[in-house]
């Protein structure tokens, strides 16, 4: 079972700053919760005992919530405004020291995802779910053994669909220093990039499952209409499966 989670929250979220004061996108409260503080309470009932948050925009609220738990640790990107998803995570080799939860921080989701992964075998896992026509959706294509092969908002760019991606992985300490050396043998290409990008690269030379929940409940919220998808179609099923 693996110990330690990673938070991706270094961006702005210009999409939505205006619905929640310049917040970071991972205090948007839907519930009792900002959604960053429900994904730690989930992490942390799921066997996580580390969590690590790669912070940029807004840093202060990260750090602010990390005092309310011993567990979180935040490292800011203090280039966030030049550099891609990926560099916040790489940002972080330091204080990454096992296998890893990987999350984006603007994730509503049911906690099944976390305890599939935390159950699952394989080392290097993308979650995949069927299709929530969202609007924003990033696909994922996969070979014929259900391992990683490209990802992409764009249909055109990829030669089969086979779902779309959720936003929480599992990666092994050693696919995690492979990354790392690929970003060092290739600087200005990992400073740029979104860390789903990196992940195509690394799977060229790593094998990365892709597991699907088709029926998973969770959104991304980029938008206002992902923020109303949330509030009143997805927390009110996500809280009558989970707390009934």
């Amino acid at each position: 079972m693996v110990k330690t989670a990673v938070f991706m929250a270094a961006g702005v979220g210009s999409r939505l700053r205006g619905h929640f004061n310049s917040k970071p996108k991972g205090f948007i409260e839907i519930g009792d919760y900002p959604i960053i503080e429900r994904s730690i309470i989930v992490l942390l009932k799921h066997g996580i005992e580390k969590i690590l948050i790669g912070t940029g925009f807004k840093s202060e609220y990260y750090e602010e919530l990390a005092r309310h738990y011993g567990q979180v640790t935040c490292v800011k990107n203090i280039e966030y405004g030049q550099t891609g998803s990926f560099y916040t995570l790489y940002n972080l080799r330091h204080f990454i020291t096992e296998d890893i939860l990987l999350l984006e921080s603007d994730l509503l989701y049911e906690q099944k995802a976390v305890f599939f992964l935390q159950n699952e075998p394989e080392p290097n896992i993308v979650l995949a779910s069927g299709w929530t026509k969202s609007g924003d959706e990033f696909y994922i294509e996969v070979d014929a053994h259900h391992n990683l092969v490209n990802m992409s908002k764009k249909k055109e760019e990829l030669n089969s669909i086979y779902g779309e991606l959720v936003g929480i992985s599992k990666i092994s300490y050693s696919a995690f220093k492979t990354l790392c050396s690929w970003a060092e043998a290739h600087v200005e290409d990992a400073y740029r990039r979104d860390y789903e990008y990196c992940l195509c690269q690394l799977a060229k030379t790593v094998p990365i499952s892709i597991k699907k929940i088709e029926d998973l409940l969770w959104v991304e919220i980029d938008d206002e209409s992902h923020l109303n998808r949330a509030i009143h179609t997805l927390y009110p099923k996500i809280k009558e499966i989970e707390y009934d």
